[in-house]
């Protein structure tokens, strides 16, 4: 379930669901919205998601870790150098939602990689 919900691009609430197939609603807000005009409108305003080196990342790219990153309720952080593939771009503070080998489901910062 949670493969189909999207955060609402108005309120920021992670609990939009799909209406229809490429439309989606807020509960919080009811803002309706389409992802894909949502997505032109950030490229159109130049709100690209940037790595470290300022190298602008898109859906489904590979990138590395470049520092040891502190995981809550794990024993061990994730090392340096680890490659994140398949990364998908999402809104708020962090913004990259990717599965990590050893992890799982994870949301890191885009400052904290760089693309491969």
């Amino acid at each position: 379930m949670s493969d189909q919900m999207k955060p609402c691009p108005l309120c920021k609430s992670p609990y939009g669901y799909a209406l229809q197939e490429d439309v989606y609603a807020c509960p919080e807000c009811n803002h309706e919205w389409k992802p894909s005009e949502v997505k032109m409108e950030r490229e159109e305003k130049g709100e690209a998601v940037l790595d470290s080196n300022q190298n602008p990342l898109q859906d489904g790219d590979t990138v590395v870790v470049i520092k040891n990153l502190p995981v809550k309720g794990a024993p061990k952080p994730i090392k340096s150098g680890t490659k994140v593939k398949n990364i998908r771009l999402v809104e708020g503070d962090h913004n990259i939602s990717c599965k990590i080998p050893g992890f799982g489901a994870m949301a890191l910062k885009s400052e904290f990689v760089r693309k491969a």
